[in-house]
């Protein structure tokens, strides 16, 4: 997760080829639910998650100058209406969102960030996902989102600068042994 940025904008067609790469990622049967707003003027996104005042104290200033913002969406409903139909009718998902016991549409937004991700990465660029967490209202109104759809979370984009790591980033990580599990009798 890169949180310091270039300003340089990026090649024409990159984003569309990144973006495209992403919305062909796995999804619960076919539903293709996830979708992207493009936000090319970053201070337009600043203004609504973060006041000027709290800019001097942010701990990621370079985060702040990635061109590309990438909102990343999902719409539950899309899930419903396509469970509805005569093939995937027999599992009930169909009812509403309170049938999936499981909500795939934010596993398939996972899934579609992280070919975004992977893609940028295979370009050269720097990228970064964060939570929209209480600014989904903000964002929804001030970029003009479609209804019913929620907001998965950002994603910064542009070519990297010298970062300054995440304390989080020197958490060790689990061993491999305690996070397999094997389901087959030994």
């Amino acid at each position: 997760m890169c949180r310091n940025y270039l300003p340089d904008p990026l090649p024409d067609g990159l984003l569309a080829e990144l973006l495209d790469q992403a919305r062909r990622s796995p999804s619960a049967g076919n539903t293709q639910a996830v979708e992207f707003c493009v936000v090319t003027d970053p201070e337009r996104y600043w203004r609504l998650t973060l006041a000027p005042e709290r800019r001097a104290e942010f701990p990621w200033p370079g985060l702040l100058i990635a061109p590309v913002l990438v909102v990343v969406l999902t719409d539950p409903q899309r899930y419903v209406e396509r469970y509805a139909e005569a093939d995937k009718a027999h599992t009930g998902l169909g009812e509403g969102t309170d049938a999936w016991p499981v909500p795939y549409w934010w596993v398939d937004a996972g899934m579609a960030v992280q070919s975004f991700l992977l893609g940028a990465s295979a370009e050269g660029l720097g990228s970064c996902f964060f939570g929209a967490f209480e600014h989904e209202e903000a964002l929804r109104a001030g970029l003009e989102l479609p209804a019913g759809h929620r907001i998965v979370g950002t994603v910064a984009l542009g070519y990297p600068a010298p970062d300054r790591p995440s304390h989080s980033a020197s958490r060790p990580r689990r061993p491999l042994d305690e996070v397999i599990h094997y389901g087959d009798p030994l």
